[in-house]
């Protein structure tokens, strides 16, 4: 936890903590250059292929790395400096950028180049998400970590509405561009990073067995609320993703060009960060395992209304409030899995907690392009905003502790 004053202030005043100052914003920074090679390689493998099923491989090979380390990532933020792993994880993400600038330069039509460098930036994200999510709590006090979620998740969403609309204009200007500049904001974060305190953290001093390293999984599964909070996001988002086909809506639906694409992705990001401010000056403070659950079928029925949308504007605005919704899932979701976790199982835990995360984006996203492909880009989202609020409603029935939260602190 960090050394600065723990008396609780007002939302604003959480940057006078350096560390999460500093944290914050190599995170904005870091995202807003993941989401230039996010649309670029969407755009670009679908430009090479015009398969939504490769959409969907896209989300799988950058998911296999977090689902195949999980022990280990989790057990590194647990065990080394989670700062430095995450300034060498930005680093190896740097070298991805670089080789994806080299293939396009080069002008390789391959698309099985694209998907082993994605596979990299898989894998150097493993590391990262247990590390960064683990090391906030370490920045400011415990009163105000629910102020610091809500604030880091909208760095996030800045990125997420910025991001995609400059990426989209510059993959137009140049299919080169979108990777050379993410590569110079990467380096501006890594050394953001540098500057960040040391964190008082509480390392593992156990050595490394099986019991150790599956202590993140036997916590979640002893831990009900954990348990149900992190498997609804898993089954929600599962369902309900369809920002992999966003690119199949954009050329071939909506009729927007690659600058629309961005549109697309941002709007999301554009709901998502006016209630992440929102969230931030007005904290839950009450109900809210209920709210959670109504906003987790919010999302769901707004992405069916974007799945069966063909006017541009009412798409963004479906999307707009599946951000929204899905925001204060997120918001209560993290605040529960943070709060309720111990510091020295916070890296198994995120490291599981990423794994289901990835679960429900990567794999959600490769669903979607195989939904896609046998029933149709519009079909296959559709369906998926139902299923996402009838896992709503099963949720609520069969974890009513987690329903029944009611405050944002560990009881």
């Amino acid at each position: 936890m960090t050394d600065d004053d723990p008396s609780p202030a007002a939302s604003g005043s959480i940057f006078r903590h350096r560390g999460f100052a500093y944290y914050w914003t190599s995170r904005l920074i870091a995202t807003f250059a993941v989401q230039f090679v996010s649309v670029a390689v969407g755009w670009q493998v679908y430009d090479l292929t015009r398969d939504p099923f490769d959409l969907g491989l896209v989300g799988l090979v950058q998911f296999l790395p977090s689902l195949l380390l999980v022990l280990v990532t989790g057990a590194a933020a647990d065990r080394y400096n989670r700062r430095k792993i995450m300034g060498i994880c930005i680093a190896a993400e740097i070298l991805c950028a670089l080789a994806l600038l080299a293939l396009t330069l080069a002008g390789d039509h391959r698309v099985w180049p694209i998907f082993a460098v994605l596979a990299g930036f898989g894998i150097a994200r493993a590391f990262l998400g247990p590390a960064v999510q683990s090391l906030l709590p370490n920045l400011v006090p415990t009163a105000e970590l629910s102020t610091a979620i809500a604030w880091n998740s909208s760095s996030w969403q800045i990125a997420t509405i910025t991001g995609p609309v400059v990426g989209g204009l510059l993959y137009g200007v140049a299919p080169e561009a979108p990777y050379a500049i993410a590569a110079v904001l990467m380096a501006v974060s890594i050394a953001l990073v540098a500057l960040i305190p040391k964190p008082a953290q509480k390392t593992v001093p156990e050595p490394a067995s099986w019991e150790t390293l599956g202590a993140g999984f036997r916590y979640i599964w002893g831990e009900k609320i954990v348990l149900g909070a992190i498997s609804l996001d898993l089954f929600a988002v599962l369902l309900g993703g369809a920002t992999a086909l966003m690119p199949a809506y954009a050329r071939d639906i909506l009729d927007v060009g690659p600058w629309g694409l961005g549109l697309l992705r941002a709007a999301p990001g554009v709901g998502a960060l006016v209630t992440a401010i929102w969230l931030a000056r007005r904290p839950i403070t009450d109900a809210a395992g209920v709210i959670m659950f109504v906003c987790v079928a919010g999302f769901g029925l707004f992405t069916s209304v974007f799945g069966a949308s063909t006017l541009p504007w009412l798409s963004i605005v479906a999307l707009a409030f599946m951000g929204a919704f899905d925001m204060v899932s997120v918001y209560v979701r993290e605040s529960l899995i943070q709060l309720w976790t111990p510091d020295a199982l916070r890296g198994r835990v995120n490291a599981v907690n990423m794994v289901f995360v990835g679960a429900s984006n990567e794999l959600g996203e490769f669903r979607a392009g195989i939904s896609a492909s046998l029933l149709g880009v519009i079909p296959a989202v559709v369906i998926g905003g139902v299923g996402t609020m009838l896992v709503a409603g099963l949720w609520s029935s069969w974890f009513p502790q987690l329903r029944r939260v009611r405050r944002l602190d560990h009881a």
